[in-house]
């Protein structure tokens, strides 16, 4: 089973130009979107949160459900639930206002215990900035890290809600010793400051750039660099690709039995160029929709 640690939120969503037109409520957040991707796939999924008690916490655990995805470890609060506004740039691309003080995600604990069949944790995005469930997030890390199981990190960056960038900038050099496979985008990497190669001497055995139209690249220990190109695709928005990104790489991980630092190590050109291809084209596909509308399974070759 791959657990899925972090928040889940509400996107409001422009329907049309300005950013008032339409505004539709879509579930999301980096980690549930994740996990909705994971399910789909067909991967064995279980949610590690917090959610509301209201309606939209109701969605949420709704969406969770309906993708096949495990939440007997979701916690639950009467705090309301994370808004997220989104505007839409004629590119499709995607950037966001939160509405975060008081809410539930923000109250997590760390669980005494992950699931028994736990392969793989997957951590990112808001839930490892807006305290205190930060740091229960980066608790919970640590330990699975300890145990020998497979980490994933996808940073996420969402500036507006960083307050010290400085002081987030060294809490995820700090975090990387206990990273198995690091995922981010080339903004991301611009905005942290650092390179692949350093990153991956602090602990990771691989780092994945998303580049989004152009491809992806992955870095490994041995020095190795392989990349594929973008899936041509008509893009709608952009909202949740990163995310199915997370998803088709831990899927296909698993799939190859992979989900280990010693096994990416033998991936080799031909298994990493495979993987990254899925990942691009289930990502292509949540790109033709609006809001984070990962795949099915049957609608993707095999990874």
């Amino acid at each position: 089973m791959i657990v899925v640690a972090g928040e889940a939120l509400i996107d409001l969503v422009p329907q049309g130009a300005g950013a008032l037109v339409g505004l539709r409520p879509a579930r999301g957040g980096g980690p549930y979107n994740t996990a909705v991707a994971l399910g789909r796939l067909g991967s064995p999924t279980a949610f590690c949160s917090r959610v509301s008690y209201d309606a939209f916490g109701e969605a949420l655990l709704g969406g969770l459900r309906e993708a096949g995805v495990d939440v007997s470890s979701v916690q639950r609060g009467t705090e309301p639930t994370t808004l997220a506004v989104a505007s839409i740039d004629a590119d499709g691309s995607a950037a966001y206002s939160f509405y975060v003080e008081g809410t539930a995600d923000r109250l997590f604990a760390a669980p005494e215990r992950l699931p028994d069949a736990t392969r793989a944790v997957s951590f990112g995005t808001c839930s490892l900035v807006l305290e205190p469930g930060a740091s229960a997030y980066e608790e919970l890390m640590r330990a699975a890290a300890a145990r020998g199981v497979f980490t994933t990190l996808d940073p996420n960056i969402r500036s507006v809600l960083i307050p010290d960038a400085d002081a987030y900038r060294a809490r995820f050099k700090s975090w990387l010793p206990s990273v198995s496979l690091l995922k981010l985008s080339e903004e991301d990497a611009l905005w942290l400051g650092g390179t692949p190669r350093e990153w991956l001497a602090s602990g990771p055995a691989a780092v994945v750039i998303t580049q989004g139209g152009d491809g992806l690249t992955v870095f490994t220990q041995d020095g190795s660099v392989h990349s594929v190109p973008g899936e041509p695709v008509e893009v709608v928005d952009t909202i949740g690709a990163g995310d199915t990104v997370n998803a088709a790489l831990l899927h296909g991980l698993a799939a190859r039995d992979a989900l280990s630092p010693a096994a990416l190590a033998e991936l080799g050109p031909d298994g990493w160029s495979e993987l990254l291809r899925f990942a691009a084209r289930t990502a292509a596909i949540t790109c033709s929709r609006a809001g984070a509308e990962p795949p099915f399974a049957a609608e993707l070759d095999a990874p």
